[in-house]
């Protein structure tokens, strides 16, 4: 068997009670019953992973193969659905202008480009406005606002942005500008706009608080295509109806950079985005693949690391429309334009972001008793606190909130860990006045203080830090999917694992535990990465890399380990290199035999 389970779950996995990382490995523990009745209509592997996830076999065939036509909902269950979509149906049969303000990030500009290819082709091209990070900051201002009634705009649409946008939307409204909110951060008020559209604010019952932004632009694309059929609208105008179908490579896009749990519809958006993705018809994504050299069949990884990072970059270090622009560019020249511009910028966020981590990391080792990390330091750039506390997160496990300050006001970010609601913790500092601003969600949040609401801050968290050792504990264990070897871990193994997804947040990619393997080569590639041959009791070898691991504890471990026997935990990963395809495990972690 090619995935075997010999361990007693809860357990120390092999022993491993304290890795080269620190952390204790356990087994995961699966559903006996609903496995045993999987195994009898499909594999002991795909068995075994769809229990682990509660999965029944009356479930399993639209778990492995998800339909959109299944899994969409009616759009109109989402609470002040059938208001927007009537405004901006109004809009359109007027000939109002409309305006589209969207967010800087992956799911703001997506959600944009939804909004504008659809209006486009209706004939109806809105204003795009994307305002700017180090100027204007998140979300709608009061003097946006005013700017965009001056041009003419009788309409704004704001997506992945707005809820919190109280006085911003209170300008509007004085000005007789109509503000209708697409978006789905939560908050405890809703804003004064002609509708508020958010499976995350109160009142919903929708039960979809696991879409992005630009899932709950597509349901409203929905909807409002739908409204506007029964209307006579197309009929009347002789008019074809967009195919909603080709604005999928958009959602997925963002479904898996705004890494919003990949359950329900989600799992459709992404494994549907995929397919439109690979097709590259859309001029933005593929000059993006083309800079990136990037080839498909892409995977929520390609998304997540090469697409996304580079339609982030405008935003973080560069003009923040650059997103946007590309993905509605029509012009294969000009989106290329736009592709190598990102690309700069996204190597440009690279060098500030190694800067800025090397100190934030030095600052974070003073910190080790504290259940969390708050680091700070005046010239940080905005737009990249938001990453460097991602991977003090991943470095330190446990939660990050990372700052830059500039002239006394300070811009940040935070990022956490399971069971530790840091967008509840942010939330309710700005609710105090402990801090300006912030908001987010339960993993990711974003704040504003000044440098004298700093320490104040400190203790706040502190004290909302009271009964999280749990989460804490639980968040130095390493949780096993399964047990492998080297002979067992070839092409359709990895083929066959690829059946329960696509992986992320929410459905997160199998670890592997192997055991007693010899370290036959080990050496440093590409100045951070840790490159590995691993031999298994059978003689069978492995290819195995741990990146960015240089200089880390895990790093030191595997370096030590020439020659030696030790415990591995990875993901297996397929690829073609040079017409040859091969596997490699990717390493998460490792343990030296006891």
């Amino acid at each position: 068997m090619a995935l075997e389970v010999p361990l007693e779950a809860g357990a120390a996995a092999f022993g491993v009670a304290r890795s080269f990382t620190g952390r204790r490995w356990l087994l995961k523990s699966a559903d006996e019953g609903i496995e045993r009745e999987l195994l009898r209509e499909i594999s002991p592997v795909l068995a075994r992973l769809l229990a682990l996830r509660g999965v029944p076999l009356a479930e399993a065939a639209d778990y492995l193969a998800p339909k959109l036509k299944n899994l969409l909902p009616d759009p109109m269950v989402l609470k002040d659905m059938d208001l927007a979509v009537a405004r901006v149906a109004a809009a359109l049969a007027s000939g109002q202008r409309i305006a589209v303000f969207g967010d800087y990030d992956v799911d703001g500009s997506t959600s944009a480009a939804l909004l504008s290819d659809f209006l486009t082709a209706l004939g109806a091209a809105p204003r795009i406005y994307i305002p700017d990070r180090m100027t204007e900051g998140y979300g709608p201002s009061p003097a946006a606002m005013k700017a965009l009634q001056a041009e003419g705009m009788a309409l704004v649409i704001t997506v992945d942005c707005g809820a919190a946008a109280i006085a911003a939307l209170n300008e509007a409204k004085a000005l007789g500008l109509n503000v209708v909110v697409l978006d789905h951060h939560r908050v405890e008020v809703s804003p004064p706009a002609v509708a508020h559209v958010n499976p995350n604010q109160p009142g919903d019952t929708s039960g979809l608080g696991h879409l992005c932004a630009a899932g709950v632009t597509f349901l409203f694309l929905v909807a409002l295509n739908r409204h506007l059929r029964a209307g006579g609208f197309y009929e009347e105008r002789g008019m074809a109806e967009p195919d909603l179908r080709l604005f999928l490579d958009l959602v997925g896009l963002a479904t898996v950079c705004d890494v919003v749990p990949l359950l329900g519809v989600n799992r459709a958006f992404v494994r549907f985005g995929l397919g439109q993705i690979g097709t590259l018809s859309r001029p933005g994504l593929a000059a993006l693949a083309g800079v990136a050299g990037a080839k498909g069949p892409f995977t929520p990884y390609h998304l997540g690391f090469v697409f996304g990072p580079r339609i982030n970059a405008g935003g973080r270090v560069g003009r923040s429309s650059l997103g946007v622009d590309l993905l509605t560019a029509r012009d294969s020249d000009k989106a290329a334009e736009f592709a190598a511009q990102l690309d700069l910028h996204n190597k440009e966020r690279q060098a500030i972001e190694k800067l800025i981590l090397e100190e934030a990391i030095a600052m974070a080792q003073t910190q080790a008793n504290a259940p969390f990390i708050l680091v700070s330091g005046d010239g940080w750039h905005p737009g990249v606190v938001g990453i460097v506390a991602g991977r003090l997160k991943e470095r330190f496990g446990k939660p990050a909130f990372v700052a830059g300050f500039e002239g006394g006001m300070g811009r940040g970010s935070a990022r956490s860990i399971p069971g530790i609601d840091i967008g509840g913790i942010i939330r309710a500092a700005a609710e105090s006045r402990t801090i300006e601003y912030g908001g987010g969600h339960a993993m990711a949040a974003g704040f504003s203080l000044t440098a004298a609401q700093l320490e104040g801050f400190r203790h706040f968290i502190e004290d909302s830090f009271s009964g999280t050792g749990p989460a804490l504990a639980a968040a130095n264990d390493l949780n096993l999917d399964a047990v492998s070897s080297p002979a067992g871990a070839n092409v359709a193994l990895v083929q066959e694992i690829a059946l329960a997804g696509p992986f992320g947040a929410g459905n997160p990619e199998p670890l592997l535990g192997l055991p007693d393997l010899r370290v036959a080569f080990a050496d440093v590639v590409g100045k951070a990465h840790v490159k590995l041959r691993l031999q298994g009791g059978g003689g069978t070898m492995l290819d195995a890399i741990a990146f960015r691991a240089v200089g880390t504890p895990l790093g030191d471990g595997l370096l030590g380990s020439r020659g030696k026997p030790i415990h591995v935990a990875g993901r297996l990963r397929q690829d073609d290199w040079n017409g040859r395809i091969r596997v490699q495990l990717e390493i998460e972690d490792a343990a030296p035999l006891v």
